[in-house]
């Protein structure tokens, strides 16, 4: 009896709901696990270990076209990233063996509240002005070359800056690492918060080096989970793969789509939208996880 087949067109209406997923975190620079793991749970009941973790394996994809776009432009710290990644990963697979053993209600719990302070980040994230403002006085200090690092962008364009607070990054690192593993989401938010406003690096360099990071991670979560899910039994691999063989195919036509919508959607406007939703999500989640 081939159950994954058979459940595989009993899902077949999340290949849209992939799409539109992917094209939002794409646009607004969320993981899409974060928005896929309330869903599971929310509107299919899935367990939260088996819905976070179907999250995450579906978000490695997604990441995968974003990375590639940073790579070609050069604007990845790479010597960065992977002192970031050091710690992120073996706390994220720490992460991911907790979610699998932590009670389910505990998890939906720790999640809900997760989304909560995401949604309070976005309400919270710095506007576009402050970003321009930090960039240029970034550059003033340390641009010419004066910087002890130095990002040279496939337009030949030199972004100097110098990294400090390493410690810090690498503790961030490693609690964002944890609960990317546990709850599918916060590392991506840490590290845009410790890059940008804590270690003074470039937006752009910023940006793409957290994807790097959170492109790695996410890998050794899922893969992680993956583990966790082989030894459960068929039946949850089954059910895992009856949603991922539509969830991919989304994903990826999603991250193209997210750069097209986010050049005609103002990015403040949806981060805000994006802070009430998940407010409201993990407001939910955690009422109907109390009742």
């Amino acid at each position: 009896r081939q159950v994954g087949v058979r459940m595989s067109f009993e899902y077949w209406y999340m290949l849209p709901v992939a799409v539109a997923v992917a094209t939002t975190a794409m646009a607004s620079g969320v993981g899409g696990a974060t928005f896929f793991a309330p869903i599971l749970i929310l509107a299919l009941r899935f367990p939260p270990e088996v819905a976070i973790g179907t999250g995450l394996i579906t978000e490695v994809f997604g990441f995968a076209s974003g990375l590639s776009a940073y790579v070609r432009r050069r604007l990845i710290d790479f010597r960065l990233g992977l002192q970031l990644v050091m710690l992120a990963v073996p706390a994220a697979l720490i992460g991911a063996w907790l979610a699998n053993r932590i009670e389910p209600s505990i998890l939906k719990a720790i999640l809900g509240m997760g989304l909560i302070a995401l949604g309070l980040s976005f309400l919270r994230v710095p506007e576009r002005e402050d970003v321009d403002l930090l960039d240029a006085a970034i550059e003033d200090q340390h641009g010419g070359g004066k910087g002890s690092s130095c990002v040279v962008t496939r337009d030949g364009e030199s972004i100097c800056y110098t990294v400090c607070n390493r410690f810090e990054g690498g503790v961030v690192s490693a609690v964002g690492g944890l609960f990317m593993g546990m709850i599918s989401a916060g590392l991506g938010e840490l590290n845009s918060y410790y890059l940008l406003q804590r270690c003074r690096v470039p937006s752009r360099v910023s940006v793409a080096t957290s994807v790097f990071a959170v492109a790695v991670t996410a890998l050794s979560a899922a893969s992680g989970h993956l583990v966790q899910f082989l030894r459960a039994g068929p039946e949850v691999v089954d059910q895992v793969l009856s949603i991922v063989v539509f969830t991919v195919p989304g994903v990826l036509l999603g991250g193209q789509l997210g750069p097209i919508i986010a050049s005609r959607i103002p990015q403040r406007l949806l981060e805000r939208a994006l802070g009430v939703l998940f407010l409201l999500v993990g407001g939910v989640m955690v009422l109907a996880n109390a009742f």
